[in-house]
């Protein structure tokens, strides 16, 4: 009887033992998932520290610099009516913006002779919408050297009496940035100042083959992605002056082809012949919200219209590297204004200064 009880206490130590060794594995296995999200919060810290240097301002002004849901709208509205414009510049301030030298600089334009280059890529990474790669043949034009200027654009404002871009406080270019490419202009101001200024916008095909060449390079420079020859990727965290990256131009001497701001070009975003693109994607789009509930959730639904997006080339000092390539497409509507949005002219012959 005795030797019963012990062989029963000694099953009973058994499965205390195995509730032990249970509750011991997990015990490790919860200290092990603490240990990780503790590393996932650590190296989220320190990402969200290198995204707050590579900020484009000071995110302690966080709160005085997002502007309520809705709000841009009314702004701009109320600037495209010109409620907003400023004094602006009068004729002999506009002269003194620059020297004689950098005014006739900045008005040069480079030749692209006529002749075949390859357009687009087929390189299997690449945005479906850049391929495939195929033969275009373009007659001899003439490019823009740089972007078109703040200072470039002020005197259009003021020949055309023109509202100035939403960025410029009372009508004049902010501080420092008279030699950036201008901004916050939508593809009709695009257009509109180059028709004043004799030019016209390049197509896309222009574009890209001023800035790549006729070897097919990926950056106008070569094919290896070199930091030192654009701006781009936050790196500066702005624009910067059209010309600062002069081992970044192109095969024909442009400037600024890749990176500092993309640049709008006369062509609708329509796909390649022979594209493999699901149609859609060339679709333009506008969110809508049709009932109270779409708005207090803030979801809404990608509704197709009939109006086709613009093309943008070139990348911009806030995209990534890789959007800088030469046969990189972004689009956007013609009424689109932002920040990095920018723009240079193009001509069938030598123009001549305005």
């Amino acid at each position: 009887m005795a030797f019963n009880n012990k062989k029963q206490l000694t099953q009973q130590e058994k499965l205390k033992r195995k509730r032990y060794l249970h509750a011991t594995l997990i015990t490790c296995l919860i200290a092990v998932m603490i240990g990780s999200i503790l590393h996932v919060i650590k190296l989220g810290s320190v990402r969200m520290e290198d995204m707050r240097n590579l900020a484009s301002y000071n995110l302690k002004e966080e709160k005085i610099r997002i502007r309520a849901a809705g709000e841009d709208i009314t702004i701009q509205e109320d600037h495209e009516h010109g409620r907003l414009t400023g004094a602006g510049y009068d004729a002999a301030e506009l002269e003194r913006l620059l020297s004689r030298d950098q005014w006739a600089d900045i008005e040069t334009m480079v030749k692209v002779p006529a002749g075949i280059f390859l357009m687009g890529t087929n390189l299997e990474r690449a945005d479906i919408q850049d391929k495939p790669q195929h033969n275009v043949t373009l007659p001899t034009y003439y490019l823009d050297k740089y972007l078109v200027t703040n200072a470039q654009y002020a005197r259009f404002v003021y020949a055309t009496h023109r509202r100035p871009p939403l960025n410029w406080k009372n009508g004049r270019i902010p501080n420092g940035e008279k030699m950036h490419p201008v901004t916050m202009v939508t593809w009709y101001d695009a257009k509109d100042y180059c028709k004043w200024d004799g030019k016209r916008l390049p197509t896309e095909a222009e574009f890209e083959k001023a800035a790549r060449g006729q070897d097919a390079r990926r950056w106008p420079w070569g094919n290896v992605m070199d930091p030192k020859n654009v701006n781009t990727y936050y790196d500066v965290g702005s624009a910067t002056d059209v010309g600062a990256f002069p081992t970044g131009a192109s095969p024909f001497g442009a400037m600024d082809m890749a990176g500092n701001v993309d640049e709008w070009v006369d062509s609708d975003f329509l796909p390649y012949k022979g594209s493999t693109a699901p149609s859609d994607i060339f679709k333009g789009k506008v969110s809508v919200q049709d009932n109270a509930q779409d708005q207090a959730l803030k979801i809404s639904d990608q509704v197709n219209v009939k109006t086709h997006y613009k093309v943008l080339r070139g990348g911009s000092w806030k995209g990534d590297p890789f959007s800088t390539s030469t046969f990189h497409r972004n689009f956007a509507f013609a009424n689109y204004a932002s920040d990095f949005y920018g723009f240079r002219c193009a001509s069938d012959s030598p123009a001549k200064r305005h």
